[in-house]
């Protein structure tokens, strides 16, 4: 491994939430008579709370009370993920332990909450591969901006060059990518777009995918 650091991304990258999330937000806009606005809710993918709210507020404009809006919305949400073991997403654990074999340092950088996140890990049994783990109330800026990146590469002692960094949503990838680490995206909910795709970093359909070709280069 030409790698000092391993750094993931979490919801929707190691465990699969973004569908659980999405679901409690399509309820909420049934519950409050509004329409499921699948490109707006596919924008906010990857970021932190303060990079949601201005999106949903322009997306959504004036039918939405957006304190109401989230406050259901997390309701929903959090009915779930605080109370069940979120599944791991296939390949995961192969990843994890061949990079543990490798002795290569495992951290994570999510845009969730501390506390959630931890709880999330714990849950799915994911925490003992981390040795810490950077969240998205640590940073000012949320992805696509690399500050969160960037925290955990200097909280590693790492420079980020030496980082590999694991992401599935585009707003990630930008940020790992402007961070000047190695990036790895697993295609999850949203597909890259054209912008995405022009930063010219790697690109797997699976986790298998994206170990196999670490274990062969």
């Amino acid at each position: 491994m030409k790698y000092n650091a391993a750094i993931f991304d979490m919801d929707g990258l190691l465990l699969d939430t973004e569908l659980v999330c999405m679901t409690a937000f399509k309820q909420t806009c049934n519950e409050m008579n509004l329409p499921f606005k699948q490109d707006v809710y596919l924008s906010i993918i990857g970021r932190n709370q303060a990079g949601i709210k201005p999106i949903i507020e322009q997306g959504y404009g004036e039918i939405l009370d957006y304190t109401s809006f989230h406050s259901r919305w997390m309701q929903h949400y959090h009915a779930v993920v605080e109370h069940q073991a979120i599944p791991v997403k296939h390949g995961v654990i192969a990843l994890l332990d061949w990079l543990q074999a490798q002795n290569i340092p495992m951290v994570v950088a999510t845009s969730t909450h501390t506390a959630l996140a931890q709880k999330k890990l714990d849950l799915a049994g994911l925490s003992t591969y981390f040795s810490h783990i950077t969240c998205g109330d640590e940073v000012a800026q949320g992805k696509p901006n690399p500050e969160i990146y960037l925290l955990a590469a200097q909280r590693l002692l790492v420079e980020p060059y030496q980082c590999i960094a694991f992401e599935d949503s585009n707003n990630g990838v930008k940020a790992a990518v402007a961070a000047n680490m190695t990036t790895f995206q697993i295609i999850d909910l949203v597909e890259p777009d054209t912008d995405t795709r022009a930063l010219g970093h790697d690109i797997f359909d699976t986790m298998d995918d994206a170990l196999a070709f670490l274990q062969t280069h």
